[in-house]
């Protein structure tokens, strides 16, 4: 929603987003989908990407996208969208976000010695209040302590990490 959004507003003429789901499986918050419908956002549901579609300079001129139905459940909860057979379509376009959900990069993990990761989630654990990670003088926040979440929760962990990483630092 934010990188839609942040397109509309730094001039895009129209903004599209295209979800394999339906409205009622968006891992967003209904008032963000309100918002960005408010704003202008259109929404393609039951859609996949499939192909991207260049000119001969390279730049991006249609998506080639295939239509979706959804099947039973998947380990999110949500019903899990399967691909319809020959329904694939082309819209045009001019520029691609791609915005999915991610985990958060296993290199941190990996190349910060002291750092304690969920091993389901890959996320890194703090203490929920502070934002401290085991390892001393290291605070972290947002979608790498919680997964894929807003950008307002973020910037709140953010906020409240800095007030602890100045008393640290004062105490230091």
């Amino acid at each position: 929603m934010d990188s839609a959004i942040m397109a509309l507003r730094a001039g895009a003429k129209k903004v599209t987003i295209l979800y394999r789901r339906t409205k009622n499986e968006m891992p967003a918050r209904i008032e963000e989908i309100e918002n960005a419908e408010e704003e202008g956002i259109e929404f393609v549901f039951l859609v996949a990407p499939v192909e991207y579609i260049g000119d001969e300079n390279g730049w991006v001129r249609q998506a080639k996208l295939i239509r979706m139905r959804l099947g039973e459940p998947d380990s999110s909860g949500r019903r899990r969208p399967i691909p319809i057979k020959d329904s694939e379509f082309k819209i045009p376009l001019d520029t691609v976000v791609v915005a999915i959900g991610q985990m958060p990069s296993p290199l941190i993990a990996r190349t910060t010695p002291d750092l304690r990761v969920d091993a389901r989630r890959g996320t890194i654990m703090v203490n929920e209040k502070t934002y401290a990670t085991p390892k001393v003088g290291v605070f972290a926040g947002g979608d790498v302590t919680t997964g894929a979440a807003t950008v307002i929760s973020a910037a709140g962990a953010g906020k409240t990490a800095a007030k602890y990483i100045d008393l640290y630092l004062r105490n230091q």
